[in-house]
């Protein structure tokens, strides 16, 4: 797919000052905190993640996740900003996760964040979670040019499959959205089924590099415009599996791991891998069509680590530690929104949204 860059200053606005903001993110099952600076230089980034204890469950456990964030927010960011070299002095502002996500795990890291606010006197900044991996694309770019507007974000991940239009900074327009589930939803339930360990886009995308892609396949779902729908892909590959198998469809689902060859889980995952990256691409190319205007294409979100979407697409992705969800990717999009004009949030007001449109 071919994109255009244009334009090598990553502000495309006045840069006013230096400015080093830290960012907090605990919005589901990693407890991150990072010093940036101008939106753009990573001075630390610190990621605690929880995928070891919810590998055992084979997802996150809402409650767990929170207790496990209230025991680790205070020692990360305080090694967030030793990293950094920097005191409370040295911060300009506080950012951090307020929507969407898990209600406890964005509660744990909202309080903190206001009481340090307060604390510190500092000027808080509440981010969506969708707008902060958009932005993950600005942080530390090797590249000759940093995405110029207008652009096209895809943003895939466990809880959001999305494009989004963005005529400049902190201006994002939904045109397309899953009318079901997630692509990484996907992943992690085709996972399941396959008997691959949770997460499920690292361990598919492993098994799938020792498959055939064009073993089975798969029907690409009809839905009109820029939405997706991938409920019916995960149906149609527990159908097939069953069907190779010679199994009824009654037959339960969490046993069929137990019939399945190692050959026929690594065709399986690479022909299912092939499918979701293609209705991705179908999707993206449609985008084009209808804004035959847009400069660049960002990829973002924890699927943007794929390595069978990075070859297929020639966009910009983010670094692969900064995929995932991470304090650096808040403090950057907090950036960009103090530099589109954004007032501070008062700590003593802010709210949560576990589920709330980045629209708004």
């Amino acid at each position: 797919m071919e994109i255009r860059t244009f334009g090598a200053n990553p502000a495309g606005l006045a840069r006013f000052f230096i400015m080093k903001i830290l960012g907090i993110e605990t919005s589901c099952d990693e407890t991150a905190a990072a010093v940036v600076v101008d939106g753009v230089q990573i001075l630390s980034n610190v990621v605690v993640s929880q995928i070891d204890i919810f590998k055992e469950y084979g997802g996150v456990i809402p409650e767990v996740a929170a207790r496990s964030h209230l025991e680790a927010i205070l020692p990360v960011i305080d090694k967030a900003l030793a990293d950094a070299g920097c005191s409370w002095d040295d911060i300009d502002a506080i950012a951090v996760t307020h929507a969407p996500g898990l209600l406890g795990s964005l509660l744990i890291g909202t309080l903190t964040a206001r009481t340090l606010a307060i604390l510190h006197n500092k000027p808080l900044y509440a981010v969506h979670h969708l707008k902060s991996h958009v932005y993950s694309n600005w942080l530390n770019s090797k590249a000759l040019a940093f995405p110029s507007f207008p652009l096209l974000a895809l943003v895939v991940s466990g809880g959001h499959t999305q494009i989004l239009y963005m005529k400049g900074h902190n201006q994002f327009e939904i045109v397309g959205t899953t009318i079901d589930d997630a692509v990484g939803e996907c992943f992690d339930k085709v996972a399941k089924i396959l008997g691959l360990p949770y997460p499920g886009g690292p361990s598919i995308a492993k098994a799938a590099k020792k498959g055939d892609p064009n073993k089975y396949k798969f029907p690409h779902p009809k839905v009109e415009g820029l939405d997706f729908s991938f409920s019916g892909l995960k149906t149609a590959v527990l159908r097939e599996v069953q069907k190779e198998l010679g199994l009824p469809i009654s037959h339960p689902s969490h046993d069929l791991k137990n019939h399945l060859s190692a050959e026929q889980t690594a065709d399986f995952a690479a022909s299912f891998q092939k499918t979701a990256v293609d209705i991705l691409i179908e999707k993206l190319e449609m985008a084009l069509k209808q804004y035959p205007e847009v400069q660049s294409i960002v990829i973002a979100g924890g699927v943007s680590a794929n390595e069978e979407l990075r070859k297929r697409i020639r966009a910009f992705f983010p670094a692969l530690e900064l995929s995932g969800d991470n304090g650096a990717m808040v403090a950057g999009a907090a950036y960009w929104e103090i530099q589109a004009g954004v007032k501070p949030t008062d700590p003593y007001k802010l709210n949560i949204y576990p589920r709330i449109s980045v629209e708004n």
